[in-house]
């Protein structure tokens, strides 16, 4: 059981981060807080909060590591290549209805794997329909608040283990044949890096057709995932889909926006206007 002094001390420890850097620690669940500063502090070899606040004011630098620990997201290309496969059909009905301007969101981008995978499956369905020259119509925002994520996807470069779980004749076909392996030009350039705060900035420049945001929201405690639920439905276009994790489940005021079409791989679609 968490003694007083400690919950203070870690209290004072989250307002110090949120006043210094204005990441919401107050949205985040507490154990997911307190499980990645132990890594910093560990790393540091600081036993206490205090300590580790005390720290924090005489190494700048160790406010950016702590940033990257506390937004770190491990991903791969098409992660649950399942669900990829059961978003394909979904995809290629935006591209028919937008012509191929299909505008997508990777919301909580990590470095990059996500946003360059949603390329992938847009290039893949202009290459199904005879029609590769359409590609530069669509737009793949690659969102994120941590800095080397942001880095990582702005100049990617990605190691054999990465690709794991994509089907080989994609990674052929949309990237360099020697790791570190880059995504192929056309892919790079409709894909857009921003630095985005989802839990206190509007969508980067909405309406959007698509959004994936898998395996965020659950770090966050239910006001947050509600008010981001609501963000999402308020950004999709009429008919867009939204993606989430799979042990991610759409609830609170949004849900009765949503249809849920793939129940196992959580793919919603926002509800047309009647």
């Amino acid at each position: 059981m968490k003694s007083e002094q400690d919950e203070l001390a870690f209290r004072a420890l989250t307002r110090k981060i949120t006043q210094a850097r204005g990441l919401a620690c107050d949205s985040y669940k507490d154990r997911c807080l307190r499980r990645r500063i132990s890594v910093r502090m560990r790393a540091r070899g600081v036993h206490t909060f205090a300590d580790y606040g005390r720290l924090l004011e005489e190494d700048a630098l160790e406010y950016d590591l702590l940033l990257d620990a506390l937004t770190i997201n491990v991903t791969k290309f098409f992660r649950n290549v399942e669900t990829w496969r059961a978003l394909a059909p979904w995809i290629e009905g935006l591209w028919k209805a937008r012509r191929g301007e299909v505008r997508a969101w990777s919301a909580g981008c990590a470095s990059g794997e996500e946003p360059y995978t949603m390329a992938v499956a847009l290039a893949e369905t202009a290459r199904r329909l005879g029609q590769p020259a359409l590609l530069g119509r669509a737009r793949v925002d690659a969102t994120d608040i941590d800095r080397a994520s942001l880095e990582r996807t702005r100049a990617p470069a990605y190691p054999e283990a990465a690709f794991t779980e994509m089907p080989a004749e994609l990674v052929h076909r949309y990237f360099t044949p020697e790791p570190p392996r880059r995504p192929v030009p056309e892919l790079q350039r409709i894909v857009r890096v921003l630095k985005h705060d989802l839990t206190s900035e509007p969508a980067p420049a909405a309406p959007y057709d698509l959004i994936v945001c898998r395996n965020v929201v659950i770090y966050f405690d239910r006001p947050m995932q509600e008010r981001l639920f609501t963000l999402f439905a308020d950004t999709l276009a009429p008919g867009g889909l939204l993606l989430l994790g799979k042990v991610e489940t759409l609830f609170g005021p949004a849900r009765d926006r949503f249809r849920l079409e793939e129940p196992r791989e959580r793919i919603y679609q926002k509800a047309t206007p009647a």
